[in-house]
């Protein structure tokens, strides 16, 4: 019985603080689809760009991994884990922490890029909200146009039917996005086999060992595992692979 008062209280409640609102709506004098005169033309009201910011919120997930180089970390990192033969550890949220950090640092000077030349004109009203997302999609295009090979371009290319322009700059953002991601997931797998060779080579020659002792009974896994942690250690490991990872990315 708590319950239902406790509800229908919260229901009057939210009731009378959105009857004024609705009113207002009723009367006319909340408009959201609507736009505004001024001197670069028309533009959308600030309701509607609210509107339109919160809607690509959600796509930030998608785009983060779509449109940045955190794919080719975060699968990196993934294949090292499996390598030294770590089930959970690093668990997953700091693969995904580390991935995310090094996707903001080297991708630094392209945040910087659509900071001074799309966020900032637009936040001084110098620009249109949709010249700002266009100059925001250059400056991005220009990045992931430098990591994908010329073979996801004519792939995706072909796939449309389309031909490949000569200037790749005016190449369609639809077919570079996919050529970006198959690029990415090429690099990430090459680096990833890099990476396991040394690994293999601990576990074969543990296994070697523990068959000349006739222990074939006993998981070279087991054995080799702190072998390898204990050398990966050795070797600065993860300086290592930072390294590799962040000068794998071509210039733009």
């Amino acid at each position: 019985m708590k319950r239902v008062r406790y509800w229908g209280s919260l229901i009057m409640l939210l009731g009378t603080g959105l009857m004024p609102m609705l009113a207002q709506a009723a009367g006319g004098e909340i408009s959201l689809l609507n736009l505004n005169d001024t001197e670069n033309g028309q533009e959308l009201s600030v309701k509607l760009q609210i509107l339109v910011i919160m809607t690509l919120l959600g796509f930030v997930p998608a785009m983060l991994m779509m449109m940045t180089c955190f794919t080719r970390f975060i699968i990196v990192l993934a294949i090292l884990r499996q390598a030294i033969g770590l089930q959970q550890s690093p668990p997953n949220p700091v693969l995904v922490g580390v991935a995310l950090c090094l996707t903001l640092l080297v991708m630094r000077p392209v945040w910087q890029e659509i900071y001074s030349e799309a966020y900032a004109p637009f936040e001084r009203d110098q620009i249109s909200l949709e010249q700002g997302l266009g100059t925001a999609k250059q400056s991005l295009s220009r990045f992931m146009l430098a990591q994908t090979n010329k073979t996801s371009l004519e792939t995706m290319v072909s796939l449309a039917g389309e031909k490949m322009p000569e200037d790749l700059a005016k190449l369609d953002f639809f077919l570079l996005l996919p050529a970006f991601v198959l690029s990415e997931l090429k690099t990430a797998f090459q680096l990833g086999f890099m990476i396991f060779v040394p690994f293999l080579v601990i576990d074969l020659v543990v296994a070697s060992v523990l068959m000349a002792m006739g222990m074939m009974m006993l998981s070279p896994m087991m054995i080799s595992l702190p072998f390898k942690l204990m050398i990966f250690v050795l070797v600065d490991g993860w300086t290592l692979l930072v390294g590799t990872l962040t000068t794998s990315i071509q210039p733009f």
